[in-house]
């Protein structure tokens, strides 16, 4: 059984993570854009709309429109997972707090919460017995 609940605190973490990282490579692309933007116009535009982690059905059809089948069922699934944690912060300022607190927290909890639910759980004996008896 704790094998089992570490193999789902791993999964967990690792779709947790991935969805991380795939919003970073978004937001330095995006940071990428307006900065050449910004070069040739010589005026900073406005950043196109974020969605928010756990969106809403509009925000959701955007990201459909924008991502493959691949990546939006990672983020379907990394939505699944941040929901819980996606309230607890919001900040009109900066995007990579609003996605990077929930995504500690559920690492914390998934993976390492899990990961000590597993170790605390109560071992077989694996010994035979004594050698001598044997």
């Amino acid at each position: 059984m704790a094998s089992f609940i570490r193999l789902i605190a791993v999964c967990l973490s690792a779709i947790v993570g991935l969805g991380f990282l795939l919003f970073a490579v978004d937001e330095m692309d995006r940071g990428s854009k307006t900065q050449q933007q910004a070069v040739d116009t010589a005026t900073r535009t406005a950043d196109p709309k974020m969605v928010p982690p756990s969106p809403s059905p509009a925000d959701e059809a955007i990201r459909e429109r924008q991502h493959g089948k691949a990546r939006e069922g990672i983020d379907d699934a990394n939505d699944e997972l941040l929901k819980p944690f996606a309230s607890i912060v919001s900040s009109s300022h900066s995007n990579w707090v609003t996605h990077g607190v929930p995504a500690l927290l559920a690492l914390l909890i998934y993976g390492l919460g899990l990961g000590l639910l597993a170790n605390a759980l109560p071992k077989r004996s694996t010994s035979a017995g004594n050698w001598r008896t044997a």
